[in-house]
Order: C-alpha cells, then structure tokens, then sequence
C-alpha cells in the first residue's frame, strides 16, 4: 500500500478493526511522502479526491469505510480531551511521556485519543492541513458524508456530527465547573458571591446550546427562524459565561502575586483557559461562518498540542515557567532594595557594602582558622560552611551588602518591569533600570573589595602583634597565590561560584513563597500557640522579622553551606573544585600579602592574582545575572522578540552614554 492504486484496492469497509486502522496510517504515510512538502501534501489530498470523484462505486466504499472507522471510536473525549495533562505532578508526568515515547503503541486499540496520537505523528501533518482550501474542505466532507439512511444505521448520519460536538462541549464544560468549584481556586477567586457564580450557570447556558440547537436539526420544527434566533441567544448566553469564567479564573493570579505561587493551582488555571479556548474552538465547528475550516483548524491544533503532550522538552519548559513564576515574584520584591536610583541611595549602597567587606575580614580569619586544624574534607567542608552562613547572616542582621548576592535577586526585579515594553519610552525606561543596577553593583564591588583588603591587613598585623604570628604561615600564602592567580583555572571557578549564587537566590525564593503562601507570619502573629507563650505583642514583632527576612536566611545559609560543602563533595569523586568569590578571594589575597611582607609586590604571581580580583568579580555578577535574569524572562513569557529589542535598546546606550553603567550623571 505504497502507492494509491495499492491504498484504494486494499480499502476493505468491513475489514477487521486494526486493519482499518493500519489502513489509516498507511493512507497519511502516502499524503506525507518522503519529502515531507506541503504542497506535495495537498497534491496528493487532490488526487484521492478526484479518484473518489471519478469512480462513484469508491466513493460509496469510502464513506462505508468512514461510517465503520468512526462506528466504534469515541470522537468526543478526542475533542474534548486530548492534549490536556491529567496530572499535574512533574515526575509523574515524566513518566507517562517516558513510556509513551519507549513503548510502542498499538493500532489496535478503540481508543480515539491513542489512534489520533498514533496517525497523526508529525508536526508536519498540521502544515498540510492547514493548507487545504475551501475546495478541498468541501470535496473532502462529501467524501465522509454518507448518503441519506435511518440514522440509526449509521455513525455519521446526518446530526450525528454536530451531537458529537455537543457532547464534546458537555465534557469541556464539566472539566471547566470541575476546576472552578476545586477549593483552593474558590479561596484565591476575586470577591463574589458566591466565588464561583460563573461557574454555577456554566452548565445551564451550555445545555440551553445543546437543546436549542437539536431543535434546529429537527426538520419538523414549526418555526425555524425563532428557533435561530433562541440558538443565537444562546450561544451569545454560553459566551458570555465562558468569559465571565476566564476572568473568575485569571482573578486568582492577583492572590498569587501577593500570597504566593503554587505550581499546582497555576497548572489548574492554566488548563481552565485552554479548556475554554477549546469550547469555543468546538462551537466554531458547530456554528461557525465556516464549520469545515475551523474543523480543520481545530484537527490541526490537536496535532500539534498533541505532540507537546508526548514531548520531554515541553514538560520541562512548562513546569519550568511555572516553577519561575513560583520563584521570581518573590525574589523580584526583595531585588528592588538593591537597585540605587539616586545619589543618596548610592552613598547608602557604598557604606553598606563597606561594612559588608569588614565583616567579610572576619570571615577570611575564621575560615583560614578552620583550615588550620587540619580536619579531613568533610569536617573542613562542614565548619567553613558553618563560619560562612553565619557570617552571611551576620552581615544581613546588620544591614550590610554582600556584592555578589545581589544579582541573583535584582534580575527578577527588573524582569518585572518588562510587562509594558510596547513603546520607546517605556523600552529606553527599562534600559534606564539597567543602568541603575550596574551602578549599583559598582558600587557594592568597589565597597567591599575596598574595605576587605585593608581590613584583613589591619587583624593580620593585629595577631602578629598579640600572638607573634600572622594570620596565615608562609606555605599557606603561597599556596593563595598560586590558587588565586590569573593564569590558573581561577575564573571558570568564579563562573561554577556565580552558578551557586544563582542557585542561592533560587532557594530563597522558594523558601519565602512558601513562608508566605501558608501564611506562617499570620500564623505565627494569631494562632494561641505562639501569642500564649510569646505574648501577642513580641508574637507579632516575630512574625514580623521573620516576613522581612525568611528569603535572605534562606539565601546566605544556603549560599555558605555550597560554598563550604560543594568543593568537598566535589573532591569525593576526585574533582579538584574550588571556589572563587570575590570578596573572600580579595580577603585571602589579603592575608597572604600579610604573611609574605613587602617583598611581594616583586612577585610577577602577586600582580597576577590582582588582576584576576575584577575578572572573578564581573564573571560572579555576571553568570548569576544571566541565569537569573533568563529565568525571569521565562516566568513573564517573553519571547524572543522582545529579547532582541532588549539587548538592542541596550547595546545602544552602550554606544551612545557608556558612563551611565559607572556614575550618575550631574
């Protein structure tokens, strides 16, 4: 059956059922070819049709062949269902793809979604079909249009069609009200009484098409043009509940944005839209100006969706951006306090990080006393990672900057305001905001590097005088330097440390979108457990310190426990990874130009290591920004359009005013 002469004498209407089917897939395997052009495609639609035109006893065997295929198959759940997700878990989702895509599937089978996904295989079947003309649409419903018989006779008499795409908006609707009514929409929903009031006429306005519409089919009916104008009132009726539905669901995005993200309802409303968009997909193809065009449309976008549906890549890039949206709203608030905007904010900026680089000297002390007591990887691991999370924390409670942190929450604040991109002013705005953050990280680098050099000199010079020693022997500050110097792998260090920066910020985000969608801070503040024990009044300044807070915990321990663990679990499978933050590395540089005296500065490895102190500083900011700042650009949707007209806005201010980057203007 390779060829359309084999194809149409092996068109046998009261064939087996699998054998009708394979005859399916052999027929769409001849209208693709081996060239896979659309034109090619259509050509081949052609001439099936003119073979059935031209030979009256074919056409009869086709249209058998139609009634006996569809006789058994369950065309509304194929409409109604197919290429929606029925769980929303990602592993277990993972799982039904792994199998659908390693085991093979069956033509014999009753199921119409198994038998759609299987016929309709390639992406390439959407192109072809969408190129099928009017002409061919009209050829192509004679074909399938059986003659007139009882229709209790056959499966495509005349209604049984359109009923089949009333059922399929019954189920739609169903699925709708189903997710309407589930309670954590119903508590997230907009103030109405009740919630889900669109979702109670949901099922009236639908049955009402439903009734109205079979009474048209009825070719008894009375009077055809009031039961028209009932059926138009109708459909008007069921539109305006879907809308009213749509917007009931996209009300529940308000309560995330301010009381957290949960991957699960952002999936529910997620399928409540497509589910809408898909009835009335459906009541095109029953009422629509041109039913077989939307037909058409509506087949072709089954291919397609059924194809994400089967897709590992999809999976991932869906649950990526809702797990984006989960992470970034919440880290995009806490962004906003580290961009500066005006001179004032910028001095403020430079003190805090300043402070950042002394307490950050103290860091470099304790951790080189760690490394003193020559403990095995993991212990060494473990306690620099406890002496880093506490100094982390430490510079948080006393409002000093960590320059390197500051990235990784400041790009979803400033994906935030890609939402109106539309016009010049507000482009060269956003480009504006860009500027207003590299000053800022200038400026929290410059703090802390300046202060953590000479602050490390200062308590190096401080043990010399109190103990006799420096802070680090002689072979320890060898060993900084030859670790430290530009010419080793110390910058594809830096970028794996601004990788871990990254991941930080991500932990900080999902730990205070779920601090905040379980409303621990109210619980905390009310609930008699705590007020009882802790009085109301130092319940509620908890509750409270802990709201501001949660995210930058979460950030600096987990960023001290990588800094500390991730180079010990590394060395276990024999990596030789180490680390290389910029403030900390200017602080080590520091000690061992301490512990080698003046005669350093003659060393070539000295100056070698200085030069790389920027370079770790720009791949730290820089690798952490650019994974952030992606993912903030997948939470919002934008699409690569958008993403050109950024980097072009910005390339421009490059060229035009590269200083807006360094200072304010006067």
């Amino acid at each position: 059956m390779r060829d359309l002469p084999g194809l149409l004498g092996a068109l046998t209407p009261d064939a087996p059922l699998v054998e009708r089917h394979l005859w399916l897939l052999a027929l769409l395997e001849w209208i693709r070819g081996d060239c896979r052009s659309v034109d090619a495609a259509v050509a081949r639609v052609e001439l099936l049709l003119d073979a059935t035109a031209v030979q009256p006893e074919l056409g009869e065997r086709l249209r058998a062949w139609w009634r006996a295929l569809f006789s058994g198959l369950d065309l509304a759940v194929l409409l109604s269902d197919y290429g929606f997700s029925s769980r929303s878990a990602f592993f277990s989702e993972l799982a039904e793809r792994l199998r659908h895509r390693l085991l093979p599937a069956t033509p014999d089978t009753v199921d119409a979604s198994e038998l759609f996904s299987l016929v309709f295989s390639s992406a390439f079947d959407a192109e072809w079909l969408l190129a099928l003309d009017h002409t061919h649409l009209a050829r192509m419903t004679q074909c399938m249009q059986p003659q007139p018989v009882a229709p209790a006779a056959t499966a495509l008499a005349p209604g049984v069609w359109q009923e089949t795409l009333l059922e399929a908006i019954t189920i739609c609707t169903s699925q709708v009200r189903a997710t309407g009514f589930a309670p954590e929409l119903r508590l997230r929903m907009r103030a109405q009484a009740p919630p889900s009031a669109p979702f109670h006429a949901l099922a009236a306005a639908a049955e009402a098409v439903r009734t109205r519409y079979l009474q048209t089919l009825d070719g008894h009916a009375a009077d055809g043009a009031a039961d028209a104008t009932r059926l138009e009132t109708a459909l008007q009726q069921l539109r305006t509940q879907l809308e009213a539905c749509r917007a009931a669901g996209a009300s529940v995005y308000t309560h995330l944005d301010e009381h957290g993200v949960s991957v699960s309802l952002v999936f529910r409303i997620r399928q409540l839209r497509e589910r809408i968009l898909r009835i009335r997909a459906l009541m095109d193809c029953l009422v629509g100006e041109h039913p077989a065009q939307s037909t058409v449309k509506l087949v072709a976008h089954l291919v397609l969706v059924g194809r994400d549906r089967r897709s590992l890549r999809s999976l991932v890039a869906s649950n990526s951006s809702m797990l984006a949206a989960k992470v970034t709203e919440r880290s995009s608030e806490a962004g906003e306090h580290y961009i500066t905007r005006n001179r004032a904010e910028y001095t403020d900026m430079l003190r805090k990080a300043a402070g950042g680089g002394v307490l950050t000297a103290v860091t470099t002390m304790l951790k080189f006393a760690v490394m003193a007591l020559g403990l095995s990887a993991f212990w060494d691991g473990f306690w620099s990672s406890i002496v880093y999370a506490a100094s982390f924390v430490a510079i948080q409670l006393l409002h000093c900057t960590l320059a390197t942190k500051q990235p990784a929450m400041t790009a979803p604040a400033m994906a935030a305001k890609l939402k109106e991109l539309d016009s010049v002013q507000s482009l060269e705005g956003f480009v504006d905001e860009v500027g207003n953050l590299v000053r800022s990280q200038v400026a929290a680098v410059a703090g802390n590097v300046g202060l953590v050099f000479p602050a490390v000199l200062l308590l190096s010079a401080a043990l010399q005088a109190l103990t006799g020693a420096p802070m680090v022997g002689h072979e320890t500050a060898a060993y900084v330097l030859q670790s430290l110097t530009l010419l080793g792998p110390s910058l594809l260090f830096a970028a794996v440390t601004g990788v871990l920066l990254f991941a930080s910020s991500i932990i900080a985000g999902w730990t205070e979108n779920w601090f905040v969608f379980n409303r621990l801070d109210s619980a905390m503040r009310y609930n008699p457990a705590f007020s009882t024990r802790l009085g109301a009044e130092r319940a509620a300044r908890w509750a409270t310190f802990l709201r501001n807070n949660i995210s930058g915990f979460a950030s600096n321990i987990a960023l001290g426990l990588m800094l500390g663990m991730v180079p010990a679990f590394a060395g276990f499978f024999g990596i030789g990874l180490e680390l290389r933050h910029v403030t900390l590395s200017a602080g080590q540089l520091a000690a061992a130009s301490a512990s080698l005296g003046w005669a350093v500065l003659r060393e070539p490895v000295f100056w070698w290591c200085t030069a790389a102190i920027p370079l770790i500083g720009a791949l730290n900011l820089g690798v952490s920004f650019y994974f952030a700042f992606r993912l903030a650009l997948l939470s919002r949707n934008t699409g690569q359009p958008g993403r050109r007209r950024i980097r072009s806005a910005i390339w421009s201010r490059l060229r035009h005013h590269p200083l807006d980057f360094l200072w304010l203007r006067s």
